[in-house]
C-alpha cells in the first residue's frame, strides 16, 4: 500500500506549493496597493503585527513538540532549526526582530512581547480566525511532520511577499534585520530543505505515516490561506 511513499510525499508538496503559495493571496496584492493615508495607520499596522506574530509565535512554540526525530542524529538537525529561530546572538530572535520592524514603521504595539507566550491564553485576545490558526498549529504539530514541511516550504515566500508589500510605503523596511537577515542568510529556504528532508528520511524508514504527514499538510496549508484571508479582511475594515 505505502510503495514509494516518499515519492508520492514529494509530489504532494509540490502540489500543495503550486496551489497555496502564500505570495498568491489577495492579501499581499491588496497589502501592497494600500493607500499611504491607511497603511500608516498605528492601529492598522498594530493588528497587523498582532496576529502576524501571533501566528509565527505558534509554529515557533510547537515547533519543540514535532514527532519522530527522535534519534541523535535527527535531534541535532531539528535543534539547529530551533537555534536559528530562538537562539540568536545575544538573544535577538526573530520575534524581537519582528517587533522592532513594526515600532519603527509606526504600528500602535498591542500587547508586550513577553505576552506572547501560552497559546492558550493568546487565542483569548485575538480575532476568531487567527486563534483558530493558533489552535490548528497546537494540534497539528505533534501528529506529523507535514504541517512543520509546510510552515518551513513557504515561509521564505511570505516574508518576502510581507516584505516588498510594506517596502512600497516604507523602503527602510527592507533594511530591518528581520528580512534583511533572514534572506541573506538564506535561513527560511534551509529550514524548507531541512524539513523537507527530514520528513522525506522518516517516510522512507516509516511509510506508514504517509497519510496522516499529507493530512496534516493539507490541513495546515487550508489553515494559512484562512490567515491570510482574515488579514486581507482586516485590511478591509480600514
Amino acid at each position: 500500500m505505502y510503495q514509494n511513499a516518499e515519492l508520492t510525499f514529494q509530489n504532494y508538496v509540490n502540489k500543495l506549493y503550486q496551489e497555496h503559495l502564500p505570495s498568491q493571496h489577495p492579501f499581499f496584492a491588496n497589502l501592497s496597493a494600500l493607500s499611504s493615508e491607511k497603511l500608516t495607520c498605528p492601529d492598522l499596522l498594530g493588528h497587523l503585527h498582532l496576529r502576524y506574530q501571533a501566528a509565527c509565535h505558534a509554529t515557533r512554540v510547537m515547533v519543540y513538540h514535532i514527532p519522530h526525530l527522535d534519534s541523535p542524529a535527527l535531534r541535532v538537525r531539528k535543534l539547529q532549526i530551533i537555534k536559528d529561530d530562538d537562539g540568536l546572538i545575544n538573544g535577538d530572535t526573530h520575534h524581537y526582530q519582528l517587533t522592532r520592524a513594526f515600532v519603527r514603521i509606526g504600528a500602535n504595539i498591542l500587547i508586550d512581547d513577553e505576552e506572547f507566550g501560552s497559546l492558550d491564553k493568546l487565542q483569548n485576545i485575538l480575532d476568531p480566525i487567527t486563534a483558530e490558526f493558533i489552535l490548528l498549529v497546537q494540534n497539528l504539530y505533534p501528529k506529523s511532520l507535514g504541517p512543520w514541511c509546510v510552515i518551513e516550504m513557504f515561509a521564505d515566500d511570505w516574508m518576502r511577499a510581507i516584505m516588498d508589500s510594506l517596502s512600497k510605503c516604507f523602503p527602510l523596511v527592507k533594511e530591518e534585520a528581520y528580512f534583511n537577515d533572514c534572506f541573506n542568510e538564506g535561513i527560511e529556504t534551509r529550514h524548507a530543505r531541512e524539513a523537507l528532508e527530514l520528513t522525506s528520511l522518516v517516510i522512507r524508514q516509516y511509510p506508514e505515516l504517509l497519510d496522516a504527514t499529507i493530512e496534516g499538510g493539507f490541513l495546515m496549508a487550508n489553515g494559512l490561506d484562512k490567515l491570510w484571508s482574515g488579514l486581507n479582511d482586516l485590511l478591509n475594515n480600514y
